[in-house]
């Protein structure tokens, strides 16, 4: 931390701070390390989820301290509906969840920040005064994992929110199993969306692959647009059928029985995309790339268990034909309650997962 931030936090005025957490040994360590800095004032401490929520909209504190492992109620979620009764305080995860898809799911649902318990001794304060400096910070314990957004490389723990979730170049992929690409993207809007799936299918294009996708008539529309005004000759790509789009609700009912993917009828249509594609490919190997928005759109529509069981559906076509899948969800359907814990299934079905 520099000079000025330091000489911001010792003259800035009281942080109100609420901390939940279910284990009262925690709660007296956190509120004894809390007041070794006299302008951390602790107004509620509480043991659940459920009372966190409940806390912050009638106290209002400047920073909540949150725990993930939570009765009632998880902590995720219960951070989500913080931000819509107490829009203005922060969130600092403190937990001891060490996978990075957990803090992934924690910091994209209303978190400003992440500590590790195993590193609260000498990363709390410094992670209290960066959160209230609008910074992110993520502890040093998951370090070796990638988190799109970082912009301090000095400091690799804090990244700005709006870094995370804008599009950014080329974001690098974590976790990947070799041989196994069924990769997710987190957009914030259209442009973002339209960013990563362009890269996505001109890559195969340039490399002689076919490109599949399947989504929205006006993502179709858009994505043809911004392929040609890139440079790819996708018109001759249309014609030769080395990309083929079509309509997600469409091929969603040709295999979909009671509001569930049936797994036969599924590997059939697939089937059928696959073989197509590869006779127009000019690649001696060919790898197919599939993209698209079926099981996104079950999502939005209120189908997390259908949107689950395609996307195992589709990680079993990832691991045993030769093709890049690609599947791209907007963060404005994890706004809701279920949201975070579906958010968490969804990237552990994933081999990749990026943020544009």
């Amino acid at each position: 931390m520099n000079s000025k931030e330091e000489e911001a936090i010792s003259n800035q005025s009281i942080v109100r701070i609420l901390v939940v957490d279910d284990l009262a040994a925690w709660r007296r360590y956190v509120v004894q390390k809390l007041r070794e800095n006299r302008n951390l004032q602790i107004i509620g401490v509480v043991s659940d989820g459920l009372e966190a929520v409940l806390k912050a909209e009638e106290l209002r504190p400047d920073l909540i301290l949150l725990d993930i492992g939570l009765p009632k109620l998880d902590g995720i979620r219960a951070a989500q509906r913080i931000r819509k009764v107490a829009p203005e305080s922060k969130i600092l995860f403190v937990t001891q969840d060490l996978d990075p898809d957990v803090a992934r799911a924690a910091l994209a649902m209303g978190g400003d920040g992440y500590v590790v318990k195993s590193h609260a001794e000498s990363e709390l304060l410094a992670a209290v005064q960066a959160v209230m400096l609008g910074k992110k910070f993520v502890s040093r314990r998951l370090a070796g994992h990638t988190f799109a957004g970082v912009v301090d490389s000095k400091v690799a723990d804090q990244f700005r929110h709006e870094e995370l979730m804008a599009s950014l170049p080329a974001p690098p992929s974590i976790g990947r199993e070799i041989g196994r690409c069924h990769e997710v993207q987190f957009y914030v809007d259209d442009a973002s969306f339209l960013a990563g799936f362009s890269r996505f299918i001109s890559a195969a294009l340039k490399a002689g692959n076919p490109a599949i996708f399947v989504g929205t008539n006006p993502h179709r529309d858009s994505l043809v647009d911004r392929l040609q005004a890139e440079g790819v000759d996708i018109r001759d790509a249309i014609i030769r059928g080395s990309y083929v789009a079509s309509d997600a609700a469409e091929t969603l009912s040709t295999f979909m029985v009671n509001d569930l993917p049936d797994p036969a009828r599924f590997s059939k249509v697939v089937g059928v995309l696959i073989v197509a594609a590869v006779k127009a490919a000019r690649a001696e190997h060919p790898r197919v790339a599939i993209c698209g928005e079926c099981a996104p759109l079950l999502w939005a529509e209120g189908k997390p268990d259908a949107a689950i069981r395609l996307e195992e559906l589709w990680d079993k076509i990832a691991r045993t034909c030769d093709v890049d899948i690609l599947c791209g969800y907007s963060l404005e359907n994890f706004r809701c309650d279920e949201g975070g814990h579906i958010f968490r299934i969804i990237c552990e079905r994933h081999s990749a997962i990026h943020s544009w």
